[in-house]
């Protein structure tokens, strides 16, 4: 696979997501997350046993299917009810901000990179950005601020799971992670379904619901966590950080053209204002050493 072309799959496959779940939650918000992750974990069985993969079932592969499974059932569900308060192009621009909360829950779980004056630097900028927002969302009113708060959420526990996966270290296959994690987050969601809309399907399925659903089984589900780790496993880091970067912009693009959502100045200000503290957290330190060393 090229390297290259894996990149800006999951550029596109991300930039997409956010839109691909607000339009599936027109279905009911549970039962269009469980549809997908349903077909997402009938599609990782399948490339299981297409690729001749047999799944590791010891102490450290059963704990990083409970900590991913985990995370994708709380931090799908959160993002999924998020999804009918505010646009999806604000879903990307604060779910951007899961590289800072990763890195500052490592810091204290894992002992990783210390809090520098650049990175602590961005955090600050990055808070701003967030205040700018959810400023906005006091104008456009309290429905919106549940949302904000709700994609936080999701990014806490998506940011969990990485860190507690990473703790645990088994270094398993990509194709073996997602199906595993979806075989222990399926129940969870048709529990969660049954629970909250009791089971019943949706009464009419609009087309572009049933559309997004497929999509996101094939692409968010699958297609994405298996180009997402094998990008990480052949670039730098550096430039897989790029990522979350790029994709907020391209949503909100996206959102705005494609789904009328609104974009006003201070959206755009907010959203700008938190890349720029992104920015700083993840090359801050490089920048400052090569201006010292220029000076």
């Amino acid at each position: 696979m090229s390297v290259p072309a894996a990149f800006i799959g999951v550029v596109l496959i991300w930039s997409t997501t956010p839109l691909a779940i607000k339009w599936s939650s027109e279905a009911g918000a549970q039962f269009g997350v469980t549809a997908r992750m349903v077909l997402g974990v009938f599609l990782c069985l399948v490339l299981v046993a297409v690729m001749s993969r047999r799944m590791r079932w010891n102490r450290a592969a059963l704990l990083t299917y409970v900590a991913a499974g985990l995370g994708i059932w709380g931090s799908m569900s959160c993002v999924y009810w998020a999804a009918q308060f505010i646009s999806s192009g604000l879903i990307s621009v604060l779910f951007g901000l899961t590289p800072v909360v990763t890195a500052l829950m490592a810091a204290v779980w894992l002992g990783e990179r210390a809090l520098t004056p650049a990175r602590l630097l961005g955090i600050a900028v990055g808070i701003g950005g967030l205040w700018l927002i959810f400023a906005q969302g006091l104008a456009l009113g309290g429905q919106a601020l549940l949302g904000m708060a709700g994609v936080l959420v999701t990014v806490v526990i998506h940011s969990a799971s990485a860190v507690w996966i990473k703790r645990i270290g088994a270094r398993l296959h990509p194709v073996e992670t997602t199906t595993g994690a979806l075989l222990i987050a399926v129940p969870l969601f048709l529990l969660s379904w049954g629970l909250s809309e009791g089971f019943a399907p949706p009464a009419t399925l609009p087309p572009r619901a049933l559309w997004s659903i497929l999509y996101l089984a094939v692409f968010g589900s699958t297609l994405g966590f298996i180009l997402y780790y094998f990008v990480l496993h052949h670039m730098q880091a550096s430039r897989v950080a790029l990522i979350p970067l790029i994709t907020p912009v391209l949503a909100l693009l996206l959102g705005h053209l494609v789904n009328d959502e609104l974009l006003t100045p201070r959206i755009w200000l907010g959203s700008l204002t938190i890349l720029a503290g992104l920015a700083l957290f993840e090359w801050g330190d490089q920048w400052w050493r090569r201006w010292r060393v220029v000076r």
